[in-house]
């Protein structure tokens, strides 16, 4: 029998401050671990307003986990100390093993509106390959398949598989699936997920139900009023919802059509030691990668040659 996976927890992303100045939400983070594994930590750096992110995310290390990066609107500009550089724009995605370690830069530069649309997600590394060697895959828009369900969802798949449509990003550790649905108005979505898998969603633009009872005190809000007796089950930009364990998802609607992310990944199970940029499963490991920072072995790979 099919079970529909249920809601176990929904937050409201919240708003806080990064890199260099950069004004973000925060959907989840450091606080929530290993509640979302394999995944660490959401970050909405959707905004209007130049002075919220042009001061962007200079030089900085990481080790131990991958950064992936979903631009909807604007160009960020980026470079390491591999020698690689370029820029992602709207629509594009970065996906960055850090591996043994990179050092890189990260500086959004909006469109010719002002705009800078955006997410990234921080993916941990097993035992096993926290020290892998470092990789990029850059995905252009244009790579990424967009399938039309015959209710008129619209799916784009950036990594996983819908029905014959692959995504371009394969060959990731942690078995993740990363779409972008968007359900129309009046309307019914389900989605088959694999059993054991870590499922979230997102939601990025309008409202929808995101659980088949529609019953608002089934499960564990964090950042609503408890006393706000008005709590309804519709779900709306901002939301992020924890499903518990099962065979699909299933979102509807009603007079509003609703956006959302959908994300899932096998959870790794191990010990996890965090420190800013470096994700380790040992603090002596977080001490050793932080020593080597300092004295510049951190990276173990040869810069590219010119």
């Amino acid at each position: 029998m099919i079970e529909i996976r249920k809601i176990t927890r929904v937050l409201k992303s919240k708003p806080t401050i990064e890199g260099a100045g950069v004004h973000l939400k925060r959907a989840f983070g450091f606080s929530q671990v290993p509640t979302f594994d394999p995944f660490l930590m959401l970050d909405d750096f959707r905004s209007d307003d130049p002075d919220h992110y042009l001061k962007g995310f200079p030089w900085h290390p990481h080790r131990g986990i991958e950064t992936i990066t979903y631009v909807l609107r604007g160009d960020v500009e980026h470079g390491d100390s591999m020698g690689n550089k370029g820029t992602i724009s709207s629509g594009d995605v970065q996906w960055m093993t850090a591996g043994s370690g990179i050092i890189h830069q990260e500086m959004p530069k909006g469109d010719e509106h002002g705009s800078m649309y955006g997410f990234q997600l921080w993916a941990n590394l097993p035992r096993s390959h926290k020290m892998m060697e470092p990789r990029y895959r850059d995905v252009k828009s244009d790579q990424i398949p967009e399938i039309l369900l015959d209710n008129r969802t619209k799916i784009r798949i950036i990594c996983g598989k819908v029905g014959n449509a692959q995504g371009p990003v394969k060959d990731i550790v942690i078995d993740p699936e990363y779409l972008d649905i968007t359900v129309p108005a009046g309307s019914e979505f389900t989605h088959t997920t694999k059993r054991g898998h870590t499922v979230f969603a997102y939601i990025i633009e309008g409202k929808g139900y995101f659980c088949k009872e529609r019953i608002p005190f089934s499960y564990e809000t964090e950042g609503l009023n408890y006393f706000d007796m008005k709590t309804d089950p519709v779900l709306n930009n901002g939301d992020l919802v924890l499903f518990a364990d099962g065979d699909q998802v299933m979102v509807s609607t009603e007079e509003d059509p609703v956006r959302f992310l959908l994300i899932s990944g096998k959870p790794i199970g191990e010990p996890i030691a965090w420190y800013g940029p470096v994700v380790m499963n040992t603090r002596d490991e977080l001490r050793v990668a932080f020593e080597e920072y300092n004295n510049g072995t951190f990276i173990k790979q040869q810069k590219k040659k010119a």
